[in-house]
Parts: C-alpha cells; sequence; structure tokens
C-alpha cells in the first residue's frame, strides 16, 4: 500500500481531518493526498504559501518569526502548521519550507535545507531535511517524509 493510501485509511478510521501548509513543495503533498479516493473524507484543503506575504496573512506566521529565523525554519514551519489548522478547522496539518534548489542556499541553509512540521492536536513534530539531490527529489523525498511523519504522530 503506498504512503498516501496508508494514511488515508488511517485518518478515515479514526475520523480526523487534515490540512496543508506548503511552500517548497508546491502543493505536492495535496496533489498527492488527493490522488486517493474517497479522499475527501478527510482532507480539507491545503495553502501554498510561496511568498512570506501568504504565510502571514493566511498561515499567522508572524513577521518576527520571519524575520528572525527566516522562512526556511523549524519556528516558521510550526507556526505554518499550526496556522493551517486554525485556517482550515482540521485536526491535523502538514507543513514544509525549503531551499529545493538548485539556487537560492546559503552557507547557512544550503540547497536541500527543508523543514517539516507535522502537528496533530497540541502535539508538533519537526524534521530537517539537509540533503540536496536535485530539484525534483529534494521535494519528492520531503514529501514523502512529510506523509510518514504524519502517519507516525497520528497512529
Amino acid at each position: 500500500m503506498k504512503i498516501e493510501e496508508e494514511l488515508g485509511s488511517a485518518l478515515r478510521a479514526q475520523k480526523i481531518t487534515l490540512s496543508t501548509a506548503e511552500s517548497c513543495t508546491g502543493g505536492s503533498i495535496a496533489a498527492l493526498i488527493t490522488s486517493v479516493p474517497g479522499s475527501s473524507a478527510y482532507f480539507k484543503g491545503g495553502i501554498v504559501a510561496y511568498s512570506n506575504e501568504v504565510k502571514e496573512n493566511l498561515l499567522h506566521v508572524s513577521p518576527e518569526t520571519l524575520e528572525k529565523y527566516g522562512a526556511v525554519s523549524r519556528e516558521t514551519v510550526m507556526e505554518m502548521v499550526t496556522g493551517a489548522m486554525k485556517t482550515l478547522k482540521t485536526d491535523c496539518a502538514v507543513a514544509t519550507s525549503g531551499i529545493a534548489g538548485p539556487g537560492g542556499g546559503t552557507l547557512e541553509k544550503p540547497v536541500g535545507t527543508i523543514w517539516i512540521a507535522v502537528a496533530y492536536k497540541d502535539e508538533i513534530i519537526t524534521m530537517q531535511r539537509s540533503e540536496n539531490y536535485g530539484r525534483e527529489c529534494n521535494v519528492q523525498i520531503a514529501v514523502q517524509n512529510a506523509l510518514e511523519l504524519l502517519l507516525y504522530l497520528i497512529q
């Protein structure tokens, strides 16, 4: 069984609703979730927050967090994931922000740096990826990791 199907079965069985807040994955997580027939039973929607303005206005990420830690940070994805749950009124959520590449990296945050956060009720788990396998692979790996982390959290 594919991870998106396994996650869908768990969400459906537990009657848990899900939302997404994606930056570097650009909606890929939402696309994979909705590829499962019947996903409308648990998936409410997603926000692709590529700009800081959208992170602030729709996901309630504070300007201070973005200024102090940057968009690609543990602090930002934690605020994104709780913001998604608040805005879309869901039980759980997943958020991603990172530098998929090939450009945009710095010494402190090289290409391949991706932060993932998952939340269910009052619990949040974060994960940082730092390997660079090229843009497409970086995104695919982040999507897979995000779904695995969420499945772990809700089980």
